[in-house]
């Protein structure tokens, strides 16, 4: 397998050369397992450890390599590889950390496009999808629809959801589709091409595994039976993991997500709020926060039934998130400066106190 066909090209070698990382191999992160790694290249899959530098110097998670990353490496041992750097990445799909308000999660690197991926049997949201859409419109990375497990709900309730799924999300794809009977599978697999990277976005159980494997043809990915008793599917992924399937499609299995919190949106709750950032321009106030405001253009279409109450809400939580992790980053930051300032005056002292 050549670099290309894991999705190299001529902009990224041009940072590797520019960046005087050409004296050293280039891979591909396939596999992420607690800041263990494996990389594949034209040679073969390695396993891959952190330089110490690149350790001491990372800021916070979103410093360390992710699956879909293209790494700078050299071998060390047999079989294994150093990463020395991480190469310029295209995108990034990334949440705010689970229980660290002031960090950033990456979910995956150098994406294409994110298969949202959720199960109309059951715990069905179209607000979860927002969140999803979120993260993906922040990231630049296309985002495509998929309620799985129709086979479970009937023609006329999939028909129902879909409408539900169109009247709240504009101009994102929608598939539906049955890992079991395969409706929908064949359309599915029309928009995954060569040389595209593309990552399964879901809660656990909605059937991201099974999902990769049936669009492969093949048994790629580790899946757990059905419950009789929930018709829930047992969560078996427990890192991320990328597979090359055989159309030179490239893919990326996820753990589920319990939570999806948002992190530096930058522009991605407009682009998913669309018709909300519309009607801001018609408010009375430039600063409307779209709550209790008099002449607000936004209250005012909910109330009378213009705009969706329940995405409405959704996009104030969303923003009140978004406000809050920012603010919480800008405390990091500060205090980094302040930190800084210390070591500095006492570096200057003990410095002034030789002479």
């Amino acid at each position: 397998m050549t670099l290309e066909e894991l999705g190299y090209n001529q902009e990224l070698e041009r940072y590797r050369v520019s960046n005087g990382l050409d004296s050293l191999g280039v891979a591909r992160v396939i596999a992420e397992h607690k800041e263990r790694y494996v990389v594949k290249n034209e040679v073969g899959e390695h396993e891959a450890e952190i330089l110490g530098n690149l350790r001491y110097t990372a800021q916070g998670r979103a410093d360390f390599p992710a699956v879909g990353d293209w790494v700078a490496i050299s071998d060390y041992d047999e079989g294994k590889v150093l990463i020395h750097a991480i190469l310029q990445r295209k995108s990034v799909i990334q949440r705010q950390a689970v229980g660290k308000r002031k960090d950033v999660q990456v979910i995956a690197a150098n994406i294409d496009s994110a298969l949202i991926v959720q199960a109309v049997d059951r715990d069905f949201s179209i607000n979860r999808i927002q969140r999803y859409l979120t993260i993906c419109h922040s990231s630049n990375v296309d985002p495509v629809i998929v309620l799985n497990k129709i086979d479970l709900v009937g023609e006329d309730e999939t028909t129902r959801i879909i409408g539900e799924v169109q009247k709240r999300v504009a101009d994102v794809p929608v598939y539906a589709v049955s890992n079991q009977s395969g409706e929908g599978i064949e359309k599915l697999k029309e928009i995954i091409v060569k040389g595209r990277t593309y990552c399964l976005l879901g809660s656990s159980g909605v059937g991201k595994s099974t999902l990769l494997n049936t669009i492969a043809g093949e048994q790629l990915m580790k899946t757990g039976a059905i419950s009789e008793h929930s018709h829930r599917g047992q969560h078996v992924t427990t890192h991320r993991e990328m597979q090359v399937l055989s159309n030179g499609g490239i893919l990326i299995d996820n753990p589920g997500m319990r939570e999806v919190g948002i992190a530096d949106t930058s522009g991605g709750l407009e682009t998913t709020f669309e018709t909300i950032l519309e009607l801001s321009g018609q408010c009375r106030f430039k600063d409307c926060s779209h709550v209790h405001e008099i002449g607000c253009a936004v209250t005012a279409a909910v109330e009378n039934g213009e705009l969706d109450r329940s995405s409405y809400e959704n996009y104030l939580k969303m923003e009140r998130e978004k406000e809050h992790f920012e603010a919480t980053i800008a405390e990091k930051r500060k205090k980094g400066k302040e930190f800084g300032k210390i070591i500095k005056h006492f570096k200057n002292v003990k410095k002034s106190n030789r002479y």
